[in-house]
């Protein structure tokens, strides 16, 4: 692995125990918005480790379609996508609800952690 790679994955599984750490402290919007950046980083650390240009996003989408055109598959389904790009900005500012008909809540933050973690463990089994 890649010495960059290393760095994107450990930042990744950082953002994961925070928004853990987040969700015990029923801070729910920090908590999101770590659940996205431990997913995003994740997804940018394989771009980094093949080689692939690092393109300025923040979309889950985007970031999958990058990796898929270039021959990658990333488990992670079109439904939970758009969940985690509907986090992105409004959990960091407060221009209204993180989630379109859901206020930020204890499942809303749990289902983002299932996720967030099953793509992380994924992605760090590839580098093993």
């Amino acid at each position: 692995m890649r010495d960059e790679t290393k760095i994107w994955i450990n930042y990744s599984k950082e953002n994961l125990e925070s928004a853990e750490i987040l969700l015990e402290s029923k801070l729910f919007n920090p908590c999101l918005q770590n659940i996205q950046q431990c997913i995003e980083k994740a997804l940018k650390s394989v771009l980094i480790e093949k080689s692939i240009e690092l393109k300025r996003t923040h979309s889950i989408s985007e970031l999958k379609n990058i990796l898929f055109q270039n021959g990658i598959q990333i488990e992670i389904t079109e439904e939970d996508c758009e969940f985690l790009d509907s986090i992105y900005l409004p959990s960091k500012y407060p221009i209204g609800n993180v989630l379109a008909h859901y206020e930020p809540d204890m499942a809303i933050c749990k289902k983002g952690i299932t996720i967030a973690k099953e793509i992380f463990y994924n992605i760090q089994k590839m580098f093993e």
